[in-house]
């Protein structure tokens, strides 16, 4: 029995695995990080230059002392008195994550967004003509009705051997002798 359960999960999790949502979304991922790298690179490579123009070279070297005067160990690098707040790296973070944001937006999501858009259209204007041809079919159906109607009554006063209202669903020959 736990044979069987063992192949069910794996099963399970062959059909999860094989769903296109996973697929998707591994591609996603390998794709975004991928892109990752370029943003970074254009923000170290461009944005960082610019920003430098106007002060440091660096953006993630921008940084203020919250308590006391702020040392450094110039071997290490690090703050040996003082509490020092990286605020030019969280600003170089955000630079990198409106960059992403909005190449995902701008050539991913709205490009997506019309052309649902536009299949919607499309798909509502085929069923708008689609309902049209059913109500058009319809009223012919109706002239039709009403044209066999108008024939009946107007000549079961001059062919008695026409079929007339009070026998419907009968054979018209019926009755009749030769």
């Amino acid at each position: 029995m736990s044979e069987k359960k063992k192949v069910s999960l794996l099963d399970g999790f062959k059909a999860f695995l094989m769903r296109g949502n996973v697929i998707d979304l591994a591609v996603a991922v390998v794709i975004g990080a991928a892109f990752t790298n370029i943003v970074n690179a254009i923000v170290r490579g461009v944005i960082n230059p610019l920003v430098g123009a106007f002060g440091t070279k660096d953006l993630e070297s921008y940084s203020s002392c919250l308590k006391g005067p702020c040392h450094t160990d110039p071997k290490t690098g690090e703050v040996t008195e003082g509490i020092r707040i990286l605020w030019g790296s969280v600003l170089s973070a955000t630079l990198s994550f409106l960059i992403t944001a909005a190449v995902v937006y701008f050539l991913m999501v709205l490009p997506m967004a019309k052309y649902l858009a536009k299949r919607a259209a499309m798909q509502a204007a085929k069923e708008g003509v689609q309902e049209t041809m059913e109500v058009s079919e319809l009223e012919v159906l109706k002239e039709i009705r009403d044209a066999l109607i108008a024939q009946r009554s107007g000549s079961s006063s001059g062919n008695s051997g026409s079929p007339v209202e009070g026998n419907r669903g009968e054979d018209p020959g019926r009755g009749r002798q030769e």
